[in-house]
């Protein structure tokens, strides 16, 4: 659905448009037509879900109406994507300066319950042209499947969201005038083991609940190091508050394999791979950690830690084994 712009001068020009009556440049019928929108669509559709697509700072956008907000159910966190792509159009030699780019989504996270952006994974709709030309090293669609890019979304906070054909690695951009173009999984190999990855991190994301449970606020969420710009490396903690579980979620943003990697962990145990980017049926070079046993060195702020080995341009997620 399109609703009318929430800026009277939006798409004007000085002088093309009159303020409203307070003086003010925000066109107050269109706020009132979209709460009211809301308020009818979920009233009589309580499983139905509304989602924004608002790229400036309009405050409260997933705020219920009665609160003062838009009432939408989600806002697409286009900083994040624009972000990110921004961040993999750089050589992994000149990440290092840019890692800042990566971090900077937590920083308003929490503001608004957000939807991640339809991430490209080997196409993007927003500058028309294959992942790889934004990207230098993914110039194969293996590399694409194992690069953190798109797997930093499973593991960032807020919901998912993709682009049709983006499961598999679509060429094409989509489009509703033709199918999608499903005989490539037939075609390339590397299409299916994409496929089976996606479905993979879809899995995870509907059974393990540190990934799901709170995605907007820091109970569900905890840096362990966000500052190795120096390796292009992201480690943080999901977290489910009602049962304390946690994922330990680790990226390498270069194609460096990282042997000796200590993570800091917040209790002792054996901790086990739940999902690594690099394994072979997913197209990977097949680095892969057995289960690690924790050691009472602190590290990233955190009384034990494990040593492992990091997959390049890879990501690994990490939990505790039951005690039992």
């Amino acid at each position: 659905m399109l609703s009318p712009p929430l800026y009277l001068d939006f798409s004007r020009k000085q002088g093309e448009w009159v303020a409203n009556r307070f003086g003010g440049r925000e066109n107050l019928e269109a706020i009132d037509f979209i709460r009211r929108f809301n308020s009818v669509v979920h009233e009589l559709y309580p499983n139905a879900l509304t989602i924004a697509e608002e790229s400036t700072a309009w405050p409260s956008v997933t705020r219920p109406v009665e609160e003062g907000g838009l009432g939408f159910d989600y806002k697409w966190n286009m900083g994040w994507m624009h972000d990110t792509l921004q961040y993999f159009a750089n050589d992994p030699v000149y990440r290092a300066y840019h890692h800042g780019t990566l971090t900077f989504s937590l920083l308003y996270a929490f503001s608004e319950r957000a939807s991640s952006s339809p991430f490209p994974m080997m196409k993007s709709s927003i500058s028309s042209g294959a992942c790889w030309t934004k990207c230098p090293v993914l110039t194969s669609g293996r590399e694409v499947r194992q690069s953190a890019t798109a797997l930093h979304m499973w593991s960032h906070p807020g919901r998912k969201l993709l682009f049709m054909g983006g499961e598999f690695g679509q060429w094409q951009e989509w489009s509703e005038a033709r199918a999608l173009d499903w005989f490539l999984l037939d075609e390339d190999p590397q299409h299916a083991q994409l496929k089976d990855m996606v479905q993979e991190l879809n899995r995870l994301l509907a059974t393990e609940r540190p990934l799901y449970e709170d995605d907007y606020s820091w109970d569900g969420f905890q840096w362990l190091d966000l500052h190795d710009y120096e390796r292009s490396i992201l480690a943080y903690i999901r977290k489910s508050p009602s049962t304390g579980e946690s994922i330990q979620t680790v990226l390498n943003f270069t194609p460096v394999v990282r042997h000796g990697y200590r993570l800091g962990v917040p209790e002792p145990g054996i901790y086990e791979e739940l999902f690594t980017s690099d394994d072979e049926k997913y197209g990977g070079s097949g680095i892969v950690n057995t289960p690690r046993p924790s050691m009472d060195i602190p590290a990233h702020g955190q009384p034990h830690s494990i040593e492992m080995m990091l997959p390049p341009l890879g990501a690994v997620y990490l939990k505790k084994q039951n005690d039992t």
